[in-house]
């Protein structure tokens, strides 16, 4: 198996890092080959552009989408966006590793998804959900919070959980990637924050090291969350089966 591990944190050696190298050790000792894409030690620029593109397709009025689809299918994808598109390519297994920050992925993981994920090229209108160009590959989301598990779920302060990271898990669904549940580390509180006693907190570090690496050593077991594909919708787009209260 090829696994690729885009990493989303600006700090070298933050937690979000030591996963990054938790999951890639755990991969590489079960024989599988690992691809790293360090978005910020790349430098890689999540702000979609005119400049991006050349020769433009309208260089009037820059229409994002329109770009996309004018430059995938010339061939002349901004280098940086190729290079992301062939490690996504070659993966069978994509881990998105990043920080919860406001509530979402950072900027520079947002801008992954607007810039590499590209119209035309990766999807269109009948290219899409249990229909799209990555069916057959699996994501796995590992993330970060500062708060405690317990300040996680329905009605609690810090949010649903699964409410927050639906956006994520949909916008791969659109891409046709089967997701697999996330892997959360709450409590990873920054410089001057703590929840607990240091020698805890330590502790509580290696145990979700652990865990994600026994998660990764299980993976052919985990079953896949389950999303609405294009037989569970009417030709308006809409539920064929609806809950009834």
């Amino acid at each position: 198996m090829n696994a690729l591990i885009v990493l989303a944190h600006p700090e070298p050696t933050s937690f979000n890092a030591a996963l990054k190298d938790v999951a890639a050790a755990t991969l590489r000792c079960l024989g599988h080959e690992v691809e790293v894409s360090d978005l910020y030690a790349e430098g890689f620029d999540p702000v979609e552009a005119p400049a991006h593109y050349t020769p433009r397709h309208d260089g009037h009025r820059f229409a994002p989408l329109a770009e996309q689809r004018h430059a995938a299918e010339a061939g002349c994808l901004p280098g940086e966006v190729q290079r992301e598109i062939d490690r996504l390519q070659r993966a069978d297994l994509v881990i998105l590793q990043f920080p919860l920050w406001w509530h979402a992925q950072p900027a520079m993981l947002k801008g992954w998804f607007d810039r590499v994920f590209v119209s035309g090229g990766l999807y269109s209108s009948r290219m899409r959900y249990d229909r799209g160009y990555f069916r057959g590959k699996r994501a796995l989301l590992s993330m970060t919070s500062g708060a405690p598990a317990g300040a996680f779920g329905p009605g609690a302060r810090g949010g649903d959980i699964d409410t927050l990271l639906w956006p994520l898990h949909y916008s791969l669904h659109y891409m046709g990637f089967s997701l697999l549940p996330p892997f959360c580390a709450h409590g990873i509180q920054g410089h001057g924050y703590a929840y607990r006693e240091e020698s805890e907190f330590l502790s509580m570090l290696e145990t979700y090291k652990a865990d994600l690496a026994q998660r990764l050593v299980n993976l052919e077991e985990t079953a896949p969350l389950i999303f609405p594909g294009w037989d569970d919708w009417d030709a308006e787009g809409q539920a064929k089966m609806r809950l009834t209260g």
